[in-house]
């Protein structure tokens, strides 16, 4: 689907080809009988128009029966044709564009969010390297594949009914056609060759006119699209931030970014409705000339030298209506076709975006150095970095973080610590696979799954059962499994709520508040038993004493688990006994990352005794008492 043809057909030829071809074949048979039909109206008014003339002629015996029943089959073809064979083909193309719709949607789906984290590494892209990240991705898989697929199913419609009328009424111009003077050297097929002259030079022309407007309006319209994108991006990033503009009164400062961006909409938006304007009189104008002028001229000729009669001229001219009126449905649906074109290419934007991403160090290698090499070992030996190298874009960029050699035994807690900007946040995801430039070997403990905790939790509109249950499914465990979880994790309040999307009106993403949210993510850890667990500064929303429970909730529930932690605190927490959590630490100075074992501090019971001036005898007897239980 990276090129415009192969977007088009690619669902006919898909496990749905069956749904796909049925519903076209059905369209292509009616749309067939609707051009039928236009050949049969189009002689029923040739008749109607003659029973008018002759209203009045001796030889018309029931001029008032003729003109009745003429009218009343025009008014039956009318209908057999716009309510019968237009109107069901109507319904069946949009059966279809809701099929095909469906079907490119879910396929975009699967293809973003696959276990290669495409979603993430195609919006890494860089104009400075060439590759230009899609923007409004949102956009392209509803507004543009919407558009898109209604548009070409119209499209093709139109073509096949120009086919259709070139048929059936070619065949009854060639059947009907008289000689005409001064072309006696054609014969019998004078006037309709003069008709197919006319519409012939007519209809090009115009044309080529419509397909150089039809330029201008494609080009328009991708600018639109782009700019009101931009916008509602900036209005849904807006609302995500509503209360840190409220609370910094940031209000004038959004607005005059909404003001900036509303601009450049406004601008395309007055130069699209010039182009639409011009677009839609040089229509009607082209209209009227075909309809009232082109179409009765080549029957005129003979109709004057008695070559027809009236009913004749009349018939055929309107046969040379409809022909006109089916070849010009190119100029009539070239606003529809720019559009077509502009969604197209938004959309095989994107389908070249995902498909340059699906070897990810491939692709950031265009752009700066990305060797990355990930492996695995025996789980005893634990997590292995070695030689790991981090740096930002660019082939010459240099490395802001380095780690000759980090190991990280089975069960071992690791607090990650080092100023504001130093790499710690980088560090982890690029053991994860998540950081795109540098180079490095990162070996995991084979067998093992890793949980990683950013400190923003931001929750999908699901179950809270769902939620707990992430990344498996709501299935995968137990209500009573899920509750203990909750329960162990300080959020029991909330397991009569389980199976809830919200509660009173609110999803949980707006429920619950940001320590809430930390906890939640415990529960996950306590129910996913992971082997690996990297906390991202996931307890930034807890007070000391919450902190203290997310540290002791995962001790006691994954004894095993190796931790490597994140903080802004310069020591990690301890338990309320005054145990450590972690066994070591990994320093980050000058952007070299070293890793020791954590030098035991002293407790705090003792740091307070020796800070008085006159430590009293049965303070020192207690605290050493505590000191021999232990």
């Amino acid at each position: 689907m990276r090129t415009f043809w192969g977007l088009m057909r690619a669902y006919w030829f898909s496990d749905r080809w069956k749904e796909a071809w049925t519903l076209t074949l059905v369209i292509a048979l009616l749309t067939a009988l609707s051009s039928k039909a236009g050949v049969w109206f189009a002689m029923a008014s040739g008749e109607l128009v003659n029973s008018i003339a002759f209203f009045h002629d001796a030889a018309n015996t029931n001029p008032l029966q003729s003109l009745l029943t003429n009218a009343g089959i025009l008014m039956l073809l009318v209908v057999l044709k716009d309510a019968g064979f237009t109107g069901v083909r109507n319904l069946v193309s949009a059966t279809l564009h809701r099929k095909w719709r469906g079907w490119l949607n879910s396929q975009f789906n699967q293809a973003l969010l696959d276990g290669n984290h495409t979603h993430f590494h195609a919006q890494h892209g860089s104009a400075a390297g060439g590759i230009v990240a899609p923007d409004n991705i949102d956009q392209r898989i509803q507004e543009s594949i919407k558009d898109m697929t209604g548009g070409a199913i119209g499209l093709a419609m139109g073509v096949l009914g120009v086919a259709t009328s070139l048929y059936f009424v070619g065949e009854n111009l060639i059947g009907a056609s008289v000689e005409v003077k001064g072309l006696e050297f054609l014969g019998s097929y004078g006037s309709a060759v003069l008709a197919f002259l006319a519409v012939a030079t007519y209809v090009p022309l115009n044309t080529w006119i419509a397909v150089k407007l039809g330029g201008l309006l494609e080009r328009l319209n991708i600018r639109m699209q782009q700019a009101e994108g931009s916008y509602r991006g900036e209005l849904t990033t807006f609302l995500r931030r509503s209360f840190h503009v409220a609370a910094s009164h940031g209000e004038d400062v959004q607005m005059a970014m909404h003001d900036r961006l509303y601009v450049d909409i406004d601008k395309t938006w007055g130069r699209l409705n010039v182009v639409n304007t011009s677009y839609m009189s040089f229509e009607l104008i082209y209209n009227f000339i075909g309809a009232r002028i082109v179409a009765y001229g080549p029957g005129l000729v003979p109709f004057i030298h008695n070559g027809f009669d009236l009913k004749g001229y009349i018939t055929g001219s309107e046969m040379v209506a409809q022909l006109i009126s089916q070849c010009s449905w190119f100029i009539h649906v070239m606003p529809a076709i720019a559009t077509l074109r502009a969604n197209s290419q938004r959309v095989t934007e994107l389908a070249n975006a995902i498909e340059n991403v699906q070897h990810p160090q491939e692709f950031y290698r265009q752009t700066g150095r990305s060797d990355f090499s990930f492996a695995t070992q025996n789980p005893v030996f634990g997590l292995t970095i070695q030689k790991l190298e981090l740096a930002h874009q660019g082939e010459d960029a240099t490395p802001f973080l380095s780690a000759a050699n980090l190991r990280f035994r089975r069960g071992e807690w690791t607090f990650l610590k080092g100023e504001s900007g130093c790499g710690k946040t980088s560090l982890i995801k690029a053991i994860n696979g998540l950081w795109p430039y540098g180079r490095g070997t990162i070996v995991f403990p084979e067998g093992v799954t890793s949980f990683y905790a950013a400190q923003e939790v931001k929750l999908q509109q699901v179950s809270l059962k769902q939620l707990v249950c992430l990344p498996g499914s709501e299935s995968d465990h137990g209500d009573m499994q899920v509750a203990a979880a909750l329960h162990k994790a300080g959020l029991g309040e909330f397991i009569e709520h389980l199976a809830e999307e919200s509660r009173e009106g609110k999803i949980w993403d707006q429920v619950l508040s940001g320590g809430q949210k930390q906890k939640l993510v415990v529960a996950r850890i306590i129910l996913q038993q992971p082997g690996l667990l990297f906390l991202d500064e996931a307890t930034g929303a807890l007070d000391p004493e919450g902190k203290i429970a997310f540290h002791e909730a995962i001790k006691a529930n994954c004894p095993d688990v190796t931790v490597i932690s994140v903080m802004h605190e310069a020591v990690p927490p301890r338990s309320l006994s005054g145990e450590e959590f972690y066994h070591s630490v990994v320093s980050i100075t000058d952007g070299v990352a070293t890793k020791k074992p954590l030098v035991p501090t002293l407790p705090r019971e003792l740091t307070t005794i020796l800070a008085q001036p006159r430590p009293t005898e049965d303070k020192w007897l207690r605290f050493s008492r505590r000191l021999k239980q232990k």
